[in-house]
């Protein structure tokens, strides 16, 4: 398969206006893509669990134009206000997929947007917020061609929200979601992701994630800026080469439930991208004081107590707590008790895992 299998013939259908709301779920890697070549192909595959509670809505309105036009025609709105400086990334986002929505210059669109979590929570929006938007134009290209599988709807919306945002390609299913081509995972492809098509343990259907909010603000490295940094980094083959291998041994730990050997990949996992961007040129560190004393007090708390509880991080400050949920009533006190303290504000959010994007 190439790009040009997304590039569609002639429609069959005018459509003269409409709209199509569309909720969309955040994710978090447990396998971190950190990396990246021309068009959003990433330098090594990744696998997520699709979150639930953490989401983007999106409402998108559709008018056809009387003369098609030489720009794109939007208006956005998010949160009920119009927000003009969220424009130039949805420009930059139509340019790269307009060859494969070539009705884009026909329409103006009205998006309107919120999420379900505070903007400036630290919680990356870009994997909800582009996959809910892919999502919409999917739904009017369907409109325009009403012979369009299923199968076909939504690995094309994946391909479209990875050319706006790497990890928006993992939000448009669930629970489990692999991206990135692995010589051990059938269909698996750069262009999008898949949902992971092997046994998986009953223990890892309902798996908790509470989201530690430690340092609420904007982020200090940009995803674009990050991913630039591994070209060339003396460490990025061996990255990348350890990337397939924690993938390859994911497959026994998710048929076998392997809780002990989960935490080791993962936890390694969330180091590993934090090293990378600590070994890089120019070099960052993005954990927090509080980041450690919260990564310091899991592993007290694991080893006290035998429990499964881990952690993972994104590119930032903030930690994910992840627990099986016949475990959630004694870790979820535990994060109460002893993590709450180091969450800015106090605030944290209890998400579990989820199964992919909705049409409202």
């Amino acid at each position: 398969m190439t790009e040009k299998y997304f590039i569609p013939s002639e429609y069959q259908n005018q459509i003269e206006k409409g709209e199509v709301t569309w909720k969309s779920p955040s994710n978090i890697a447990l396998i971190k893509y950190w990396g990246k070549e021309a068009n959003q192909i990433p330098a090594n595959p990744s696998i997520s669990f699709t979150l639930n509670a953490c989401a983007t809505t999106t409402n998108l309105k559709f008018t056809r134009r009387k003369e098609r036009g030489t720009e794109f025609s939007i208006d956005l709105f998010f949160e009920g206000k119009r927000k003009e400086d969220f424009k130039p990334k949805i420009i930059t986002f139509l340019e790269r997929v307009e060859e494969y929505l070539p009705f884009l210059k026909q329409y103006h669109f009205i998006i309107e947007t919120s999420n379900s979590f505070p903007h400036s929570s630290g919680i990356a929006s870009s994997a909800s917020g582009l996959s809910a938007l892919a999502l919409g134009l999917m739904s009017l290209e369907k409109e325009l061609n009403p012979k369009m599988t299923e199968e076909f709807f939504v690995k094309k919306a994946s391909f479209l929200a990875r050319l706006g945002s790497g990890s928006a390609a993992r939000s448009i299913e669930g629970d489990l979601v692999e991206w990135g081509a692995h010589n051990g995972i059938e269909n698996s492809s750069n262009l999008h992701a898949i949902k992971y098509p092997y046994a998986v343990h009953s223990v890892f259907k309902k798996y908790h994630d509470t989201i530690l909010l430690v340092d609420k603000g904007q982020k200090e490295v940009s995803s674009t800026v990050g991913h630039n940094l591994m070209h060339g980094h003396p460490f990025s083959q061996q990255r990348f080469k350890q990337a397939h291998g924690n993938l390859t041994k994911l497959k026994g730990v998710f048929e076998k439930g392997d809780l002990k050997t989960f935490i080791e990949i993962v936890e390694s996992e969330a180091l590993t991208l934090h090293a990378m961007m600590m070994t890089s040129l120019p070099y960052f560190v993005l954990m927090k004081p509080n980041t450690l004393e919260i990564i310091n007090k899991i592993w007290e708390f694991r080893k006290k107590t035998n429990s499964n509880v881990c952690f993972t991080l994104d590119a930032g400050a903030n930690v994910h707590v992840l627990y099986p949920e016949s475990e959630k009533d004694v870790i979820f006190q535990f994060i109460k008790d002893e993590l709450v303290a180091f969450c800015q504000n106090g605030q944290y959010i209890c998400d579990r895992i989820g199964f992919g994007a909705k049409k409202m």
